[in-house]
């Protein structure tokens, strides 16, 4: 059964399969497009055209310090409808996100699976020190911006939570699967010496 999306005066209708290895199917109207990193393309309709790109020198550079790939594929369904699936790489579950020109995400590197042709894909750069050498999500995260449906995989199971303005949350490290772009992110050390060296976080 697909779910339908509206946007922009139009559908986009996707379903996503499986539990703990899913995978995302697309069907695409007729000369829609998406886009994905190289490889990340499990099966399509023969009628899909793909063209590679690597979208500029300085874009192919960042993708590759946030661990993606350097090049884009994009799937174009000529003719007709046509349908593609992307896979999961790792156990965990996949998301389907809308962007907004109000609404852009960062995300783990490595969480980018696909998106709409108006969603850019840049590198996001963590601003504190600290955070990027004890966060345990490294220096470069990805930013998901501009305008659509954009698909993320997550390792492990996610759960979402709707911070106010204000609110604080404290999560072990490694365990961020993304936020939106209005969130920051810094370090808390745990108190006490015992704690810290024994309390196993």
């Amino acid at each position: 059964m697909y779910n339908e999306v509206t946007k922009g005066g139009f559908y986009m209708k996707y379903q996503i399969l499986g539990e703990s290895l899913p995978v995302v199917e697309i069907e695409l109207d007729q000369n829609e497009t998406i886009f994905t990193e190289g490889g990340g393309m499990s099966w399509m309709s023969n009628n899909l055209a793909m063209k590679t790109s690597a979208g500029g020198v300085g874009k192919a550079l960042g993708r590759m310090f946030s661990g993606e790939s350097l090049f884009l594929n994009y799937y174009t369904a000529l003719n007709k409808p046509g349908r593609i699936a992307f896979a999961s790489s790792m156990p965990g579950s996949i998301r389907a996100i809308e962007i907004t020109p109000s609404k852009s995400i960062i995300v783990q590197k490595t969480g980018f699976l696909a998106c709409e042709t108006g969603v850019e894909l840049s590198i996001h750069f963590r601003k504190k020190l600290a955070a990027g050498f004890f966060g345990g999500e490294g220096f470069v995260m990805q930013r998901l911006s501009g305008s659509g449906i954009a698909f993320v995989e997550i390792d492990g199971h996610a759960i979402e939570y709707d911070l106010q303005a204000g609110e604080q949350m404290i999560i072990d490290t490694g365990h961020l699967a993304l936020m939106e772009d209005t969130v920051t992110l810094d370090i808390k050390t745990v108190g006490g010496v015992k704690n810290a060296l024994l309390g196993g976080e």
